[in-house]
């Protein structure tokens, strides 16, 4: 079987998928899931697989989904496409599969979705697996800085880095680390200090 590969989707491409999947009830479930996740959050198809319920965490009226550090928000449309995908869940009828943990449980006892069928059928409803991610990181990278990027969805510093130099993003100064704290020996100026 031969395999085509676009490098990426375009912009218009993308948000047109994820609307197709937010809307259309007759893809199954799990691929609108896991379609949402590789077009919002740059994911490639194996770690989604690996997504446990307890990825996904709510927090009163906020879901985030963990994929990094911190856990990365929800947007309320694809919180609730998530948590039905949560309640109705393939695969959990089967003797081998009664109490399965996966977000994407597959048919095998304790074992998840297998990501190369997960991505043929994720191409098939028309979201290319690769093609959607690349789409999806570089648009993160031209609106966040890359370390912001890299931290939330689970990438490397170098990965973000070379992908915001190919899409001539602009964060190139941006600091990593932890902003909360203050340098050493750094104290705020009080009202007389010049």
């Amino acid at each position: 079987m031969k395999v085509s590969r676009r490098a990426v989707l375009s912009e218009d491409e993308r948000l047109d998928a994820l609307g197709r999947l937010l809307t259309d009830a007759e893809i199954p479930m799990r691929l609108r899931a896991a379609g949402v996740i590789v077009l919002l959050y740059a994911q490639p198809v194996s770690p989604i697989v690996r997504l446990s319920v307890d990825d996904l965490i709510r927090d009163g009226d906020t879901v985030l989904l963990r994929l990094g550090e911190p856990a990365s928000p929800v947007p309320a449309p694809v919180a609730a496409l998530l948590l039905e995908h949560i309640a109705n869940r393939d695969n959990m009828n089967t003797a081998t599969n009664p109490a399965s943990c996966w977000l994407f449980p597959g048919r095998r006892a304790g074992q998840p979705f297998r990501p190369d069928h997960l991505s043929a059928l994720l191409n098939e409803v028309g979201v290319p697996a690769a093609a959607a991610r690349g789409a999806a990181i570089r648009q993160q990278l031209l609106e966040l800085p890359g370390p912001v990027v890299a931290d939330a969805l689970g990438y490397h510093n170098k990965t973000t880095t070379r992908l915001l130099n190919e899409t001539g993003g602009t964060w190139s100064r941006y600091a990593a680390g932890d902003h909360t704290r203050s340098p050493a020996g750094w104290a705020p100026r009080g009202p007389g200090d010049s």
